[in-house]
């Protein structure tokens, strides 16, 4: 553990309450890369939040699977997939026998670009968020806005009842929004999106912010096993953004310059919102999606990783610098979290004798449904397996006059069978399961009776259904599931936990801290021990 480096001072106003809430979601941070690469980081921003802040240090996910929509929904509403609904990025729709995606609404249409990317509000989530909470506690007065590269990280944070939601467009590389929310982008981003400033950002190569001999923490930044951004035909440093043209809206999010932008972006709504300047608490909720490209496609021990880290913390630091001139340090409370985190690229670990690898479900399901057919007659007789899920085609077996629970069970037998599996329980015989408790109660949690499927199973630590480039996440496991969870500023206590705690806890903390009612499906609990207030 780094040691503590000198507290910097700051003026904690005698205010009631805070005037704006900052919440940031690092999409795909693992909670050890807050001290892997501490010595590297400067002093204002990760070291200044850990310093000065407080961190649960045992932060966990709840629930499996582990994905971005279900992971920013439960940061906001305190809940889980089984109540808020959000189970997954996408999940199987038996009744329209089709793939949902999670914020996808067709009763609305795009404002700021044509096509479809902005068919989407949070529709599709059941229970409140903490911002819809803000809102309701002072007739509306609060303002609420959520920002990402991602709709799904802007959208489900910001709540049912937000001011707006913004997203990025990958064609056009504009921020756009929904009619859910407003019938035509307001003047100021009109005027944001006219300077065009992802074609400056993609001007410039990205090489390291510092010399590359000095990324020692991260393997030869050459490997075979990671995936190139878009539009690139190597893996190395620099990578040469300058030479894509085409490609550069839609491969800007795979830099670490999606990230600046989002923050950019992020201070342009404050000041032309007036965000904080009304006499009332207003929530400004960050997502930075681009770590999860960038993570996806070059694994957490690249240099890519780590240098977009470095480049985060530079970006935090002119955030809080950016906060304490606009409202006073110690007048805004914020917190970091992510929605999840990642495993490690199989064929690293196989470099290194490590467990892992891994598998196709399609191979598997083709497998299954030919032997469905053979013993049932029925084709197809697996609609879908996604989420960790798999999803009978009930309504045939029906029809044949099939036992579906006979045919569960074949299933749930077959999929033991196959070398990853580790165990396969039907929805109907949970209290079967021979999984430990703690997995066993995050398949529970992650099940949601209306969405999911109908045999759930769960495979050994370091495999994932993927290619042999790259990585992902999705699982259980903690390298998926152990997140950081830090606040800072507002009446928080500089110190830190290693008590156990969840990914559900933020909600009703903000919620208490702020003095307003939790979310309608909270399950969390308030960390007690951050607050400087008796």
């Amino acid at each position: 553990m780094p040691a503590q480096s000198q507290a910097v001072k700051t003026t904690v106003s005698a205010t009631a309450k805070p005037k704006l809430v900052v919440g940031i979601v690092v999409d795909q941070m693992r909670w050890d890369y807050l001290y892997r690469f501490y010595d590297l980081y400067g002093n204002a921003g990760f070291k200044r939040m850990l310093n000065q802040g407080f961190s649960c240090e045992n932060a966990l996910i709840p629930y499996m699977p582990t994905y971005t929509a279900a992971g920013h929904a439960c940061v906001y509403t305190g809940s889980v997939p089984a109540i808020h609904g959000i189970m997954g990025n996408n999940w199987y729709d038996k009744v329209g026998k089709r793939s949902v995606y999670c914020t996808e609404d067709s009763s609305v249409s795009t404002v700021g670009t044509t096509g479809d990317a902005g068919k989407m509000s949070p529709l599709n989530m059941w229970t409140t968020t903490v911002t819809d909470e803000l809102r309701l506690s002072n007739n509306f007065k609060s303002k609420v806005i959520g920002i990402a590269i991602k709709d799904r990280g802007s959208i489900l944070p910001a709540g049912h009842s937000a001011n707006a939601a913004y997203w990025y467009e990958g064609k056009t590389g504009k921020w756009i929004t929904s009619s859910y929310y407003m019938k035509a982008l307001p003047e100021w981003v009109n005027k944001f999106n006219a300077k065009d400033l992802v074609s400056d950002y993609m001007k410039t190569d990205w090489n390291t912010l510092l010399p590359i001999s000095k990324y020692d923490l991260s393997s030869a930044d050459d490997k075979p096993y990671e995936r190139a951004i878009p539009g690139e035909k190597t893996v190395t440093f620099p990578h040469r953004l300058s030479t894509m043209t085409t490609e550069k809206y839609s491969s800007f999010p795979y830099t670490p310059g999606a990230a600046t932008f989002t923050f950019d972006f992020a201070k342009q709504a404050i000041e032309n919102e007036q965000l904080g300047a009304s006499g009332v608490t207003d929530f400004l909720a960050i997502s930075i999606s681009s770590t999860d490209y960038i993570g996806h496609s070059f694994g957490p021990n690249s240099v890519e990783v780590e240098d977009s880290y470095l480049r985060l913390d530079k970006d935090l630091g002119d955030l809080f610098t950016y906060l304490d001139t606009k409202y006073g340090a110690g007048n805004y409370l914020s917190f970091l979290t992510a929605d999840h985190a990642v495993a490690h690229t199989p064929a690293f670990l196989k470099e290194h004798n490590l467990p892992g690898g891994v598998f196709s479900m399609g191979d598997i399901v083709k497998t299954a449904n030919q032997k469905i057919e053979e013993k049932f007659g029925v084709k197809s007789g697996i609609l879908s397996a996604q989420n960790y899920q798999v999803y009978l085609n009930t309504s045939e077996f029906e029809k044949a006059g099939k036992n579906v629970a006979e045919v569960a069970n074949f299933v749930v037998s077959f999929l033991k069978q196959q070398p990853l599996v580790v165990e396969a329980v039907s929805f109907h015989n949970f209290g079967s399961s021979t999984l430990p408790a703690p997995q066993n109660d995050m398949y529970i949690n992650g099940f949601n009776p209306q969405r999911g499927g109908d045999i759930l199973f769960t495979i050994k630590p370091g495999y994932f259904e993927g290619s042999d480039k790259g990585t992902t996440h999705g699982s259980w496991n903690p390298y998926d599931s152990h997140i950081p969870m830090v606040f800072f500023g507002w009446n928080v206590k500089p110190g830190k936990t290693n008590r156990e705690t969840y990914m559900t806890d933020i909600a009703p903390t903000v919620a208490a801290m702020l003095q307003i009612q939790m979310p309608s499906g909270s399950v969390g609990k308030v960390v007690t021990e951050i607050t400087s207030q008796k």
